[in-house]
């Protein structure tokens, strides 16, 4: 066993040899001056997910985590008025953005609605639901309407007046929410008027508008656990976290504890790939090597008759699935090799038993890519939130403030983005590892299956320095 154990390490190993020689960070602002080469940093992102995996083969011998054992630290003191309190926040925030982008300056930078669904929604959110658990729940204005027009309908027409909600069709599962997570890294990174704030608020109010028909058919819950996009996608990286709000209490558990009860429900696994592959793409887009082939690629379009600007956004559709394809095909070979230790698992078993072993990868990336944007565009919040029209109000005073690029480093950054995908796909493999143990019932073949895992996490690591580097080149 020892012996393809470095096998595979070494096979991992090998995979660190595509990495370029040179990296740096996404979005990064700033000449980064390292104490030791750049690719020194591949070779060492390989060797810890190698002594990881050899360590747990070693000292991991049964499953460890997957009994979720949670203990209440706190009980909130009015959980039901603060619920209320939160939806009511959000419905406010909701329209703010919403207003802002109809009737405010349609100047990017002026306007508060792109700044705050690009960084403080779609990236500030998520690095809380990591750190605090799902508060996004606590504050989605979607659902506080809805859960305001279900009380006032039952006080008018009484509890059993109302129709009962559809049955949510159990093979839809999670499908909507990657198809909607994929359309909102379309806009974000193909779409030509993507930080318009006019059309990001028609996008916002007909999204809301999708939210609560859905409700009103399948019912809130059902709904929202499986088909709002982005409610699912920030409750997915919430059970990354050490804490859970439920029912008044807040829960406290053991790192990563959360994730391992993940139910794999269709949908679930093409959703954790939309998010590592459109953060991916967000990378690759902004490399020479893509930069090299989009232009030929639109060129193809145009001889075909189609307008130059619809042309390119063709070209970075492509670009954009062929990237997320790409991640499903490096999660497919893991899971193909598995397959030949034995014991009859078929791919779909062993597809769903090991996707919440993606979730940590996927905030890696996310961290990775987009920790320089989030510390320093989320700054302009604080001259929006003051001038949120663009028409030279005031508001709270500080309307005059500015971001402050220096006050951390290039290299800071860099350690921060080197650092976040070691740790997550470390947790990865100890979350791939423990599923073996519990799903075979062989040691030395749950150790065995995890050779391909190893490859795959050294692989996806790979990817993601590379794609650092590549924003640079």
């Amino acid at each position: 066993m020892r012996r393809r154990a470095l096998a595979a390490a070494g096979v991992a190993a090998g995979l660190a040899l595509l990495l370029p020689a040179t990296a740096a960070a996404h979005g990064l602002v700033g000449k980064q001056d390292l104490p030791i080469p750049r690719w020194l940093f591949a070779w060492g992102a390989a060797g810890v997910l190698i002594v990881s995996f050899v360590a747990l083969a070693t000292l991991w011998p049964s499953p460890r985590l997957q009994e979720l054992r949670e203990r209440a630290v706190w009980r909130v003191p009015g959980a039901r008025a603060l619920e209320v309190l939160g939806g009511a926040i959000g419905v406010v925030v909701f329209a703010v953005v919403v207003y802002a982008g109809l009737a405010g300056s349609q100047s990017p930078q002026e306007n508060l609605a792109p700044t705050f669904i690009y960084y403080v929604f779609w990236v500030g959110i998520p690095f809380l639901s990591f750190l605090v658990g799902d508060v996004f729940r606590l504050f989605n204005p979607w659902r506080a309407i809805a859960r305001a027009v279900a009380w006032a309908a039952t006080r008018i027409a009484g509890r059993g007046a109302l129709p009962e909600p559809l049955e949510y069709p159990r093979a839809l599962g999670r499908w909507p929410a990657a198809i909607g997570i994929l359309a909102f890294a379309w806009v974000e990174l193909v779409y030509v008027d993507r930080d318009d704030p006019s059309t990001l608020a028609i996008m916002a109010l007909a999204y809301a508008a999708v939210q609560l028909v859905g409700m009103s058919l399948y019912g809130i819950d059902p709904w929202l656990r499986n088909a709002d996009p982005f409610g699912v996608t920030f409750s997915l990286l919430s059970r990354l976290a050490p804490l859970r709000w439920h029912d008044g209490r807040l829960l406290a558990r053991r790192p990563l504890a959360g994730i391992v009860g993940l139910d794999p429900r269709p949908g679930t696994v093409a959703l954790v790939c939309v998010m590592i592959g459109t953060t991916s793409f967000d990378g690759f887009s902004m490399g020479t090597v893509w930069n090299d082939v989009a232009p030929d690629l639109q060129r193809v379009f145009m001889d075909l008759g189609i307008g130059a600007e619809t042309a390119l956004q063709i070209a970075f559709t492509i670009g954009l699935v062929a990237m997320v394809l790409l991640v499903a095909a490096l999660y497919r070979l893991g899971v193909e090799g598995m397959r030949t230790v034995g014991e009859a698992h078929s791919a779909r078993e062993l597809a769903g038993a090991f996707a919440h072993t993606l979730v940590p990868i996927a905030l890696a990336y996310l961290v990775a890519h987009y920790f320089s944007a989030l510390t320093y565009q989320a700054q302009a919040m604080a001259y929006l939130i003051s001038d949120p029209l663009g028409d030279g109000s005031n508001l709270f005073g500080t309307a005059s403030a500015s971001i402050d690029y220096g006050w951390i480093s290039a290299n800071a950054i860099w350690y921060v983005q080197v650092g976040a995908l070691i740790v997550g796909h470390v947790c990865g493999l100890i979350l791939a590892h423990d599923r073996a143990l519990a799903l075979y019932r062989d040691v030395r073949a749950a150790t065995r299956s995890q050779y391909w895992m190893l490859v795959v996490m050294v692989g996806f690591t790979s990817l993601g320095l590379w794609l650092l580097s590549a924003a640079s080149q």
